[in-house]
């Protein structure tokens, strides 16, 4: 269309590289004079024409792949340009304004991770990778395969878990659980030995799986500078844990972060949890930007907004106890009496009965819109 119907003839779609909902336009039209023409298509691009806060310590927010899983899973069915490998991704994320990017980097090849890193360095990207754990000593090889693309990417730190599901879900007597915390361990010594031979930082979230108590004890026994935590802002809620406190305790272990707004809401065995747009949910993210950053000035914050319907947290079922030992009531009491200041404070997001279109789109708004609240709120640019 031309400059002067900008703004009325516009449509929406997909673009071919970077998968991000873009304004389609008959002629060619800049990004700075096209923002600078129009509020609509600010809107549209996820940007935004207000005053943005300086920088905090000049960080911009990244994004966590995790943020993209709707997308992921319906890309193909939808028929949009796919998410074909992390340089597409860091393409879309950069035009979101991300930072950087952290992203899987399992099957790597050498030649590939030099393309991920000039992509990067030239987008001005930091990278962290995700890997999985050595479960085996036959892991081994392939771990620091991994860890070693990583490296050549550009990738300093990697992010890992113990746990994929969570604990309360996963485990059904005292004794399967105690057998996956020797395995973990296990699989953590092994991973140490790697990291440490090259240098690369692996942090271990907490995922759902271990109470703050709990993961510093395991990274003070493996007492290694290149072992150190991820600190997920929300997990640690459906554990009986409070947000700052399990923040404060896990930060002189931080490497980096995923970093999100949470929305609560009780159910009759529990309460429901749910990731909201940044600014949307009770979680005080200024505090925890600033608490994060007094303990590691350079610790990155990777938004992880995942878009689905709310989690249960049955905590007043007998099964969710199995593993909890003699963990006090009082936590409990705590946790479900901030459940019932909180909620209603925040729409409780749903998925369920959309169609795939439809979840994408909402996922791409989740997105856009937590962008805009770090640069504009927070001072991430």
């Amino acid at each position: 269309m031309s400059e002067e119907v900008l703004g009325f003839e516009m449509t929406l779609e997909y673009s071919d590289g970077a998968r991000l909902m873009i304004l389609s336009m008959k002629t060619q039209i800049s990004r700075r004079r096209m923002l600078g023409r129009t509020s609509a298509a600010l809107a549209l691009a996820g940007l935004s024409s207000a005053p943005v806060a300086a920088p905090r310590s000049g960080k911009q927010m990244g994004v966590s792949i995790a943020s993209y899983g709707q997308r992921l899973r319906a890309g193909g069915e939808l028929g949009l340009p796919s998410f074909r490998d992390a340089l597409n991704i860091l393409d879309h994320c950069h035009r979101h304004g991300a930072g950087g990017v952290q992203i899987g980097v399992r099957g790597w090849q050498t030649a590939f991770a030099r393309k991920v890193r000039d992509r990067r360095e030239s987008l001005g990207m930091y990278l962290e990778g995700q890997i999985g754990l050595p479960r085996k000593d036959s892991d081994i090889d392939r771990f620091e395969s991994e860890i070693k693309a990583a490296k050549e990417a550009g990738a300093t730190i990697v992010r890992t878990v113990m746990l994929g599901g969570r604990r309360y879900e996963n485990f059904k007597t005292l004794a399967s659980w105690n057998e996956f915390k020797r395995s973990s361990y296990g699989a953590l010594e092994r991973a140490a030995k790697v990291v440490e031979r090259r240098r690369v930082k692996l942090a271990v979230e907490n995922h759902k799986d271990w109470r703050a108590p709990e993961l510093i004890g395991i990274l003070k026994r493996i007492g290694s500078e290149y072992v150190g935590a991820t600190i997920d802002t929300g997990n640690s809620l459906s554990l009986l844990e409070d947000v700052m406190t399990t923040v404060e305790a896990l930060a002189p272990y931080a490497f980096t972060t995923h970093f999100k707004d949470m929305g609560v809401a009780g159910y009759d065995e529990g309460f429901l949890l749910a990731e909201v747009p940044l600014g949307k949910g009770f979680v005080d993210l200024r505090r925890i930007i600033d608490v994060c950053e007094r303990a590691n000035a350079e610790i990155q914050f990777n938004l992880e907004m995942i878009t689905r319907d709310p989690l249960k947290v049955p905590c007043l079922t007998e099964g969710y106890w199995t593993t909890f030992g003699e963990l006090p009531g009082i936590h409990l009491a705590r946790t479900l009496s901030q459940v019932k200041a909180r909620q209603g404070a925040s729409p409780m997001p749903r998925v369920a009965g959309k169609s795939a279109k439809g979840r994408v789109a909402l996922e791409e708004a989740n997105v856009r819109d937590s962008f805009e609240h770090a640069r504009e709120a927070l001072g991430l640019g």
